[in-house]
């Protein structure tokens, strides 16, 4: 009877380990060198053997490679286990939890890979007047280059970005042919939007979970950005900015006529998922950011 226990307890042991992936910072795959992301919805997430499966409300199970995923978007009806959440931690593939669709960001959860590195410089650079204005420069800078910045203000900046954009807006319109009125978005009443308006709305909410991801797991704050303020992650929206123009505003017009009124989500996840990849959003991400902290 001692000698079955004793193997039940053996038995238990080793599955224990099997669940335990050692993984180091230093063996990690870089946010560069992953896949962007994937989006789950009406499913459950848990540990099999040292691997994490998703498993759909139909019953189909497939394993997912997380260690090269840089987060995954979990939308309505998904649920997931504690394991899987300690598994997908230690490799650094973070969760977004997102409405349907990825239309609403709502969360996300913080990776404990990364060093305080870089938030401490983050942090003081944001709270040095100065310094903390000089990075904004970059940021619009970067985004309109023949823009004359020096000395301005940032409210000026801001102003001059306002009216810059919407010459974007107008731009695409006119380039992919689609009538236009203006970017028009009321919380909760999505299907209130024009065609043009949906896809915008959905694509910078799939950017917002990338971008948070990828500045959780390199150890800055979403919550200290350098031009938004008194919102939940102006970080990332400084972030985006540098990238709607050519991932979610061209995408959104050039998809307007392709769905002749109808918005249809798969090809909008498709054509996100792909032009995300062909610019490589990832690798930029890392290396703009140490360009353009620099006080």
């Amino acid at each position: 009877m001692a000698e079955i226990e004793n193997k039940e307890k053996d038995e238990d042991k080793a599955d224990i380990v099997r669940l335990i992936i050692k993984v180091t910072r230093d063996t990690l795959p870089q946010v560069k060198d992953k896949y962007p992301f994937i989006y789950l919805e009406r499913g459950r997430l848990e540990i099999d053997d040292s691997s994490v499966k998703w498993i759909d409300s139909d019953g189909h199970v497939v394993r997912l490679p997380i260690a090269t995923i840089n987060c995954l978007l979990l939308g309505p009806g998904t649920t997931v286990t504690h394991e899987a959440v300690k598994v997908m931690a230690a490799a650094n593939c973070s969760l977004c939890w997102v409405g349907e669709d990825s239309l609403f960001f709502y969360a996300a959860g913080i990776t404990p890979t990364a060093n305080t590195h870089n938030f401490r410089k983050q942090m003081l650079l944001a709270a040095d007047k100065k310094k903390s204005v000089e990075v904004a420069r970059h940021f619009f800078a970067r985004r309109f280059p023949k823009a004359e910045l020096a000395g301005k203000t940032l409210n000026e900046m801001m102003g001059m970005e306002g009216y810059r954009v919407r010459e974007i807006y107008e731009q695409k319109a006119q380039h992919y042919k689609v009538g236009w009125k203006g970017r028009v978005y009321t919380q909760g009443k999505f299907e209130m939007s024009d065609l043009t308006n949906q896809i915008l709305t959905s694509m910078n909410a799939a950017l917002y979970g990338i971008l948070s991801s990828a500045v959780h797991s390199m150890g800055y704050s979403p919550h200290i950005g350098f031009i938004h303020s008194g919102s939940p992650l102006p970080f990332v929206y400084d972030l985006a900015d540098l990238y709607k123009e050519e991932l979610t505003i061209d995408l959104a017009f050039s998809l307007t006529l392709s769905m002749a009124g109808n918005y249809n989500k798969h090809k909008v996840s498709s054509a996100f998922r792909k032009r995300v990849i062909e610019m490589d959003l990832l690798a930029k991400i890392g290396s703009d950011i140490e360009e353009l902290l620099v006080g």
